[in-house]
């Protein structure tokens, strides 16, 4: 998947032109420049960039011609999702006869502002047009396929994110997947969606999204986990998962859910928080959107937050209040304590440079084993393979060959001496295995004096999602954390 520019935190000062006396009040501008950097944003997108996330809202076309609700929007927000509009139903209401005018709507008016727009949903069990809901087997895996290809390949190019497969899993303590007719066409049907969306969307974000996986400790949020680990280590490409946080008195916020966050993170995937609502008002309302805030701010994989709707009346659940406007666009306390929590970090720090500066610890020539910073192992060619294509692996260090890595003058990493490391693909999560050596820049590697591998071709580094033996190494964004941190140990 594509990398994604960090958005602006504020805009730029304009030069002042000034002569004579007035170098003194420029002076004394320049020196409240720092003062002025460091001042709370006054909007949630604005607060919620400066650490590089977004602040979305769930939109419907039909309030677009609304001005009280888009001024809302157009103020507050950079990302949107199409609240109903992407939709099964909504896109193929006849089978092959595709409409995307009310989704257009939506899409051309946050790409007109520079917001981001996730993507919502392509294959899901509810909202299925008629034709597809008497569908079965076969039939129905060809049309759900088709109907990706068609969607996604439709909207390529301009999606951040999409929500693949929605709602997959049941209820409960079971923690089985949910008796769907997409189910029913075989296990393997989420594997299939996000294949198909991969290849029809290359450079978007794809997500795997559900409700009640917020508490850690329930067998739902277990179940999606080990979806997602066996994903990561097959090199399915799944690149984030979606929390969809409705919290309510039946599924409350937790205090675990900092905890649910990190965990999914850690296996290598981004996560979005990517229909919160909080039923309720007040203080105790306004507490939990800081917290749900906070645990996403406290997650580096954490890519921003999105409100089901604007204002209350615009919800779903509207006689629970749980948005952040009331319905005469009146700021509730919960909008205070968001708008708050995302000003507290302030901006980010200076992201790592995509590529680095190149800076070998270990002379070219010279052989020697790739040792991980975060997990002290080594990276290895699985059983001495030298089969084209095969995917580097951590591994325990044991100073074999399928271990001894030479680094040219090429910038190639070479094992057995004729096959290189080498990028399968250039985008977030391409798998990084061997090749016979030649000459394209997927085979060229830049070993960084900050403890980064980054390719050539992609400026991407290398990225483990486990520390454990037999955990894949792939290339993802540059992000300054241990699991991409590796030192060259010499084997003379």
């Amino acid at each position: 998947m594509i990398s994604r520019t960090r958005p602006p935190g504020r805009t730029r000062l304009r030069t002042l032109t000034i002569s004579g006396t007035a170098a003194i009040v420029a002076a004394l501008v320049v020196s409240l420049l720092p003062n002025l950097a460091q001042a709370a944003e006054t909007t949630l997108g604005a607060a919620a960039a400066q650490s590089g996330r977004y602040f979305g809202a769930a939109v419907a076309a039909n309030k677009l011609s609304d001005s009280a609700y888009t001024t809302i929007l157009n103020r507050e927000f950079n990302a949107v999702t199409p609240e109903n509009e992407m939709k099964i139903d909504a896109t193929e209401p006849q089978q092959n006869n595709f409409t995307f005018s009310n989704a257009d709507r939506i899409v051309n008016h946050a790409l007109s502002r520079g917001w981001k727009v996730r993507g919502h949903t392509l294959a899901w069990y509810s909202q299925q047009p008629g034709w597809m809901q008497s569908m079965e087997g076969t039939a129905l895996r060809n049309a759900m396929l088709n109907h990706i290809n068609r969607v996604a390949g439709y909207y390529r190019g301009k999606i951040y994110s999409w929500d693949v497969v929605n709602e997959a899993f049941e209820d409960g303590n079971s923690g089985a997947r949910r008796n769907s007719n997409l189910q029913r066409t075989g296990n393997d049907w989420i594997e299939a969606a996000f294949r198909a969306a991969d290849a029809a969307d290359p450079d978007a974000k794809l997500c795997y999204n559900d409700y009640n996986t917020d508490n850690w400790t329930w067998a739902k949020t277990q179940a999606v986990y080990n979806m997602v680990r066996d994903f990561k280590s097959r090199g399915v490409p799944i690149d984030c998962v979606g929390f969809q946080s409705h919290f309510n008195p039946n599924s409350p916020y937790n205090s675990n859910y900092r905890t649910t966050l990190s965990s999914f993170a850690a296996l290598g995937v981004d996560v979005q928080i990517t229909e919160l609502d909080i039923e309720g008002s007040g203080t105790t309302q306004a507490n939990t959107y800081r917290n749900v805030v906070n645990d996403c701010l406290a997650v580096a994989r954490c890519n921003g937050l999105t409100v089901w709707g604007v204002r209350d009346c615009d919800s779903w659940r509207s006689s629970g209040t749980p948005l952040l406007f009331e319905c005469n666009g009146t700021k509730k306390a919960a909008y205070t304590a968001t708008l708050e929590a995302l000003n507290s970090t302030g901006p980010g720090p200076t992201p790592t440079p995509t590529t680095p500066t190149p800076t070998p610890t270990t002379p070219p020539g010279s052989a020697s084993e790739i040792v991980g910073a975060q997990s002290g192992r080594c990276i290895d060619v699985p059983n001495a393979s030298r089969t084209n294509g095969t995917r580097v692996q951590l591994y325990d260090c044991n100073r074999q060959t399928n271990q001894s890595w030479t680094y040219t003058s090429g910038k190639q990493l070479q094992v057995y001496g004729s096959m290189c490391l080498d990028a399968a693909g250039s985008g977030n999560g391409a798998a990084v295995q061997i090749y016979s050596c030649h000459s394209q820049t997927n085979q060229q590697w830049n070993i960084n004096s900050n403890g980064t591998i980054t390719g050539v071709q992609s400026g991407r580094c290398l990225d483990v999602w486990s520390t454990t033996n037999g955990a894949q190494v792939q290339l993802y964004d540059c992000n300054g954390q241990a699991n991409q941190q590796f030192r060259l140990a010499s084997l003379t």
